[in-house]
């Protein structure tokens, strides 16, 4: 599957603070406090965001495929909050590259680092350095013989710059790291409810009902069909949600869903 990124990383928070104002600026979470900013045209082509110029020179001629000093400028300003990393990479059909550098208290520290070769230690492939810059550490849960930290922060999480552009939009509401990941922990807890609830109700062949398939026929005059199963399980939802239920309730109950089912047909 092809891969594209071309973006600045660094902590959530800063790259919030420094693009505040930039209407085009997107800026995705990742794991550890850490966000992407992706670099799109439009961010590029807009007259209060970035700096930058592109000569259509390709990576085998220089590092980046974008980049001019106003560019950097850019970074250098930004990394006075706090260290940032422009990453480039492309990958179709299993080969490609990735080329990073890293800016720090307005200066660029490290890089730009360039590869087409990732038969040596992920440690050290460009993107994976420029994360360690970044303070990223492994998960202590992590099993495998190296550190991947392209994995360990999410950049594998999308695919292309459309991907990651709107996860940048869609977190637009979080004025910080901390109220993003929050909103997750209740989304989260959120989803867990529903699956619980959905597990509950999964397992209605095991909640009693007060009237059975024969007593549903005769109560509502009906054969045998889909619409007994119908009932059924209508009584089962009651008694997941009032708890037991009387003969008498159940029975009430029931006449009244078999009125309303009736006149939902009818106005169809």
């Amino acid at each position: 599957m092809p891969y594209e990124l071309n973006a600045v990383m660094g902590s959530f928070d800063l790259l919030r603070s420094q693009t505040a104002g930039i209407r085009e600026a997107a800026v995705a979470p990742l794991r550890q406090c850490m966000g992407l900013v992706p670099v799109t045209e439009q961010l590029l082509e807009e007259p209060t965001g970035l700096l930058a110029g592109q000569d259509g020179a390709g990576p085998e001629s220089q590092p980046f495929r974008v980049m001019s000093p106003a560019f950097e400028q850019t970074w250098s300003y930004w990394s006075r909050g706090g260290p940032i990393a422009y990453v480039e990479a492309d990958f179709h059909g299993g080969d490609g590259y990735q080329t990073s550098a890293v800016w720090r208290t307005g200066a660029k520290v490290w890089g730009p680092a360039h590869t087409w070769d990732f038969t040596g230690p992920r440690e050290d492939w460009p993107i994976n350095a420029a994360l360690a810059l970044l303070d990223v550490v492994p998960s202590s849960s992590e099993e495998a013989d190296y550190h991947d930290l392209f994995l360990e922060v999410g950049l594998g999480r999308e695919q292309d710059m459309d991907g990651w552009q709107l996860a940048g939009r869609t977190a637009r509401w979080a004025a910080t790291y901390a109220e993003w990941h929050e909103e997750q922990l209740a989304e989260h807890e959120r989803t867990a409810r529903a699956a619980a609830e959905f597990e509950k109700r999964r397992r209605l062949p095991n909640v009693p009902v007060a009237l059975d398939g024969k007593a549903i026929m005769e109560l509502l005059g009906i054969p045998p069909g889909p619409l007994i199963g119908a009932a059924t399980r209508q009584l089962q939802d009651l008694h997941l949600e009032l708890g037991p239920l009387s003969r008498e309730e159940a029975v009430n109950r029931l006449r009244t869903w078999a009125v309303e089912q009736d006149t939902g047909r009818q106005q169809r």
